[in-house]
């Protein structure tokens, strides 16, 4: 799994690490459902200006302002205005969210339960990345990149070793190849990195 991970990275080249601060990534979460990774991206940096990437701050920020922010991510701006503002309450209310986040499992999953507007695999990135527990989300892009290489996430997990940092790597670029690439219908297999190795391609399709 590791060198297929770095296959990927040389394939589709540094790609951007979701942040490890627990409202950061909520925000980057919401701003990124239903579109592109570019759109989220360009919202995130036109909030990073205002500055309004933290609860307070986004608290303070003129809903004009916010609202042009989020603008940059496309559409269904007030669902995201909406997430945004309970995302604000949520972890206004409970300032002990990130250390929650970071304890035992259970006590994150209740933690979690406290953001309504927040999807079930959104929730598990949140898990993985800025509460640190070495976890593979339920992702469709990443559970069908291992189903088609004839793994799955526990496989997968115990050939990383269980260690956090690299299965925050792979989760990220298997990821990104399920999105880009492996999609589910017709994927690109003739310029997949990992097609000499993938069982997935029947003999007429698969390169030789």
């Amino acid at each position: 799994m590791f060198e297929l991970v770095d296959r990927l990275e040389r394939f589709y080249g540094p790609l951007p690490q979701p942040p490890d601060d627990p409202f950061t990534l909520y925000v980057w979460e919401v701003l990124g459902i239903r579109t592109t990774a570019a759109r989220r991206d360009a919202a995130m940096a036109a909030l990073r200006r205002i500055p309004a990437l933290t609860p307070d701050s986004m608290a303070k920020v003129p809903r004009a302002k916010l609202e042009k922010a989020v603008a940059f991510a496309g559409p269904y701006r007030e669902e995201r205005l909406r997430a945004l503002a309970s995302g604000v309450d949520v972890f206004k209310r409970n300032r002990d969210f990130p250390k929650k986040l970071r304890s035992d499992l259970t006590a994150a999953k209740e933690a979690l339960a406290l953001l309504p507007h927040l999807t079930a695999i959104s929730g598990q990135w949140l898990l993985l990345f800025a509460g640190r527990h070495p976890m593979f989300p339920d992702d469709p892009h990443v559970r069908r990149v291992l189903v088609r290489l004839h793994s799955d996430a526990d496989a997968a997990s115990v050939q990383l070793g269980g260690v956090l940092t690299a299965m925050q790597r792979a989760t990220l670029y298997l990821s990104h190849h399920g999105k880009s690439t492996c999609i589910e219908a017709d994927p690109l297999c003739h310029i997949c990195p990992l097609r000499f190795e993938c069982p997935y391609p029947p003999p007429s399709r698969a390169l030789v």
